[in-house]
């Protein structure tokens, strides 16, 4: 037996948050009955449907895609623009991405059908890095990456990294490339934070996320995740949880 909402997030549908509100809202029945008490228990044999359309009982599945610059983080897109869900079109579960990378944001993501492991990887306390190689305009100072590393007020948000460093220089083409860990995911963080020093984002890849990399792989290219990636991650995730 499982909570409700827990099936609910596993098949996709919504994340374990969202699900919740539907059932509590009267749009979840189980059995042919409305159900609004977010303790509820299914077993397998239960029939759940949300807003008049039964679920599917999926397996969970877990993915690592290469993102390629100029594609939108989502399975759709109103404006007919190429999506991250189009590099799969062998995987039949209903996978959704874990958190955003920019459409010109190349790198790691990680796409899931299982609502209750992508919560936990986006937990706002959750401490699991996210390294990203940045190419700047203009050559940043030590000066500069300690106000990386101490936090930019941008926009009425607080925006930090973790870490950050000069890995290489090109003065006669006035570059940098930078590396900036993160634990947050705000949106267009890196680009912000950037921007708000004066050197803007030429080239933004997310290299790593946790112990994930791109090793071996060329964007577009996907793989499933290990069974021991998963738990890695989903132990990452949960000691930093309370």
């Amino acid at each position: 037996m499982e909570r409700l909402q827990k099936v609910i997030a596993h098949a996709g549908v919504a994340s374990r948050r969202k699900a919740e509100q539907l059932i509590v809202d009267g749009k979840v029945k189980v059995n042919g009955k409305v159900v609004t008490e977010l303790g509820t228990k299914v077993s397998q044999n239960d029939d759940v449907e949300v807003n008049g359309v039964p679920i599917d009982k999926e397996e969970p599945v877990y993915y690592l895609l290469y993102k390629p610059r100029g594609v939108i983080s989502s399975v759709k897109d109103d404006k007919g623009r190429k999506v991250v869900t189009d590099y799969l079109p062998e995987v039949k579960e209903r996978i959704f991405p874990i958190g955003r990378l920019d459409y010109d944001t190349s790198g790691v993501l990680l796409l899931t059908n299982d609502g209750d492991f992508a919560n936990q990887l986006m937990h706002p306390s959750h401490e699991v890095d996210k390294v990203y190689i940045v190419k700047t305009k203009g050559i940043p100072s030590s000066d500069h990456i300690k106000k990386l590393k101490k936090g930019i007020s941008h926009e009425g948000e607080y925006l930090k990294a973790v870490h950050a460093k000069v890995m290489s220089t090109d003065r006669q083409k006035n570059t940098a490339i930078v590396q900036v860990i993160l634990h947050e995911g705000k949106n267009r963080q890196v680009r912000r934070m950037f921007d708000a020093l004066g050197f803007p984002v030429d080239k933004l890849k997310r290299e790593r996320y946790g112990m994930i990399d791109l090793y071996g792989m060329n964007a577009g290219d996907y793989r499933s995740l290990k069974p021991h990636e998963v738990k890695q991650l989903r132990q990452l995730a949960e000691k930093n949880v309370e």
